[in-house]
């Protein structure tokens, strides 16, 4: 009796078809990129998170829908569909998984990604996203938000990929609520995952301590 794997609810043959772009700076953008008919059961099983930032992964409760994606986000399909794209050896390189679920006012300046990040993936798990605000945008330069090469609703299943460099500029205009993003990032050590973990278990003690901090 022949046992078959489930479906992937990832679309690597539309990543490998989507062109980069490489100027001013590589990144690449797949609208659907998380297959339709997974979404139902993804936004299901997603975590509740009530606040806003990013959250690891490891510190959430959330169903076997969005556990299968994330355990398919950190596989050697999804780092070989990556290195193929931008031309970059990540082997070796460790992932970390954050997660957002609201979005404050004050989000969204503009800011280029640690050093310690290598490449970063952002897939959005909006239904749909008629505000002005929150729309993330790839920038020409760290002072203008208009000045965008791109701007990317975030609307359910939509991938976001780029190669941090000194000028992976992005950020968006202001929005106040739920907005859901998962994030990958390759980075260049271990000790970077530790100390996201480290620096989310302190804030989760500060906050503990003062609701309101």
């Amino acid at each position: 009796m022949t046992i078959r794997s489930p479906m992937s609810a990832l679309d690597f043959e539309r990543l490998r078809q989507v062109p980069l772009t490489t100027e001013p700076f590589s990144f690449v953008i797949v609208p659907g990129f998380i297959r339709g008919e997974a979404l139902a059961a993804i936004h299901r099983d997603y975590p509740q998170v009530s606040r806003a930032g990013s959250f690891p992964v490891s510190t959430l409760r959330y169903g076997p829908a969005f556990a299968a994606v994330v355990e398919e986000l950190q596989s050697p399909a999804m780092r070989h569909a990556i290195e193929e794209k931008f031309g970059i050896a990540l082997d070796g390189r460790p992932t970390m998984v954050t997660v957002r679920g609201r979005c404050r006012a004050r989000d969204g300046a503009i800011h280029t990604d640690s050093l310690t990040k290598i490449i970063t993936v952002l897939i959005y798990m909006n239904g749909g996203w008629e505000a002005r605000g929150g729309r993330l945008r790839l920038l020409r330069s760290a002072t203008d938000l208009d000045d965008f090469i791109a701007e990317i609703p975030p609307v359910e299943g939509t991938l976001l990929a780029f190669k941090r460099s000194d000028n992976s500029y992005h950020g968006h205009k202001p929005f106040e609520g739920e907005r859901r993003a998962i994030q990958l990032n390759w980075v260049t050590h271990e000790s970077v995952v530790r100390k996201e973990l480290s620096r989310h278990r302190l804030s989760a003690w500060v906050k503990m301590l003062n609701p309101f901090a």
